[in-house]
């Protein structure tokens, strides 16, 4: 059976079982845009506008919703988003129209059916050869809304498609390697291969066979040919991690690579061209390296043709509730989990906290958090780190309005708190703590008064 016939044929199933008059399933592709829809039935007997509307609503909570339409006088409307671990795939709209019509619970589940089908139709949407990139760039993101970040964005749209090599310089955890990887994939190369390597994390008498290959018999136990790492990321990037580690004798024979275009592998005499863009990183300062002798100058200007700093995030605060937001939307969905929020007292913690080791740090608290604060929608300050409360006496930073976080946090809170609870106002209040006219005043404040059942 074809791929048609099956899904025409589950249609036809299902449309049998719910007794609809009207039938629209649409399936979402790998970017969750609709590019797949089959009617059912006679024409639809609601309005374009109200249709949309409550396809809408069905999408953003992501549960299914039945109404009346048409003022509630003649139509029964139900419209079924399919969903699986958090992501949707498509949606299922029905419309009765007998005297007194209804969708039962079973009816419902017979929906539910369908998502297998609809599913796959989705996953096949994908472009042959677009899963492993998608896979490959999908942490790709280096977010913030800091000057220092607003300027280092600019740099990587003009060095991203030059070859010229990049330094990349910050302490540890500030993310120099995804800033490499945001170059190669970004720009003309990033079809290669991008290869990286930590320098300080092989033995050197190791490196240099990985980074050049050798020959078969150059060495007791070299018993084939085997290409470097330099070779394998030909026409593409070649990313050298904490560069400021590497030996003296590998920084000779790296400048003859950066000059020559060719490497060399050990045990033969002929060199071999190679087509590479280098990026390489450090959180060692390297002119002081190159004072003390242990890193030789003309290698560091071969390097540093383009230099790019990533300053430590106590250094960008502004960007740390933008991180936080990151990290909670991917770690909830990640474990399959209702979308979860700092308190303000711990929010304010987390925004006096120096996070000396910077973004890296930030991700793995946020992880812990979820994780203790086990399936409580708001993590209070008791789930933080201890280095993290202790920082309660520090004052806030001038460069970040600490009312302003705390406008995000109730906004956002908010908005989730009147979807779980369907719009429904009064169990929202009883729910979150607040008397009606409480809940009342904050949702006209935040413009979320409009928002209907």
């Amino acid at each position: 059976m074809s791929r048609s016939e099956l899904v025409s044929r589950m249609f036809d199933v299902i449309i049998e079982a719910v007794r609809a008059d009207y039938f629209q399933i649409v399936a979402f592709d790998h970017r969750q845009r609709p590019f797949f829809q089959q009617l059912k039935g006679n024409k639809p007997g609601v309005e374009e506008g109200e249709r949309s509307g409550l396809v809408n609503k069905a999408l953003s909570m992501k549960e299914p919703v039945i109404a009346r339409a048409n003022h509630g006088r003649d139509v029964l409307v139900v419209c079924y988003p399919f969903i699986s671990q958090g992501k949707l795939y498509g949606y299922a709209y029905l419309e009765k129209r007998k005297s007194e019509p209804r969708f039962t619970e079973q009816e419902i589940d017979i929906l539910s059916s369908a998502l297998p089908v609809v599913k796959l139709l989705s996953q096949e949407s994908t472009p042959p050869g677009e899963i492993g990139l998608r896979s490959e760039k999908k942490d790709l993101e280096f977010l913030g809304i800091s000057q220092s970040f607003k300027l280092i964005r600019e740099l990587i749209e003009k060095v991203k498609n030059v070859d010229s090599p990049v330094l990349i310089t910050g302490e540890s955890g500030t993310g120099k390697e995804l800033i490499a990887r945001i170059i190669h994939h970004s720009g003309r190369r990033h079809q290669g291969q991008f290869v990286a390597v930590n320098c300080s994390a092989i033995p050197d008498n190791l490196l240099e066979s990985e980074l050049f290959g050798y020959a078969r018999g150059s060495f007791t136990g070299a018993l084939r040919d085997k290409p470097g790492l330099v070779e394998e990321a030909h026409r593409g990037t070649f990313f050298l991690d904490e560069i400021g580690d590497l030996s003296l004798p590998l920084q000779a024979k790296l400048l003859r690579v950066l000059q020559e275009k060719e490497i060399r592998r050990l045990g033969e005499n002929r060199g071999r061209r190679v087509d590479v863009r280098f990026i390489s990183a450090t959180n060692k300062n390297l002119e002081q390296e190159v004072a003390a002798g242990r890193f030789r100058q003309d290698l560091y200007f071969r390097l540093k043709i383009i230099a790019i700093e990533i300053p430590p995030l106590r250094q960008r605060p502004e960007d740390i509730l933008v991180l936080i937001n990151h990290f909670l939307d991917c770690y909830c969905q990640e474990m399959n989990r209702e979308r979860t929020f700092f308190s303000p007292e711990a929010l304010e913690l987390l925004l006096k906290y120096d996070w000396p080791g910077n973004v890296r740090e930030l991700q793995n608290e946020i992880q812990r958090c979820l994780v203790l604060a086990g399936d409580k929608r708001v993590i209070e300050e008791e789930v933080l780190s201890p280095a993290i409360r202790n920082a309660r006496e520090k004052p806030l930073r001038n460069s970040w309005d600490y009312s302003q976080a705390k406008a995000e946090f109730e906004k956002k809170f908010l908005g989730e708190a009147l979807k779980h609870f369907n719009y429904h106002r009064a169990r929202t209040a009883a729910a979150i703590g607040l008397t009606r006219q409480g809940l009342f005043r904050l949702l006209k404040k935040y413009g979320l008064d409009r928002m209907k059942n």
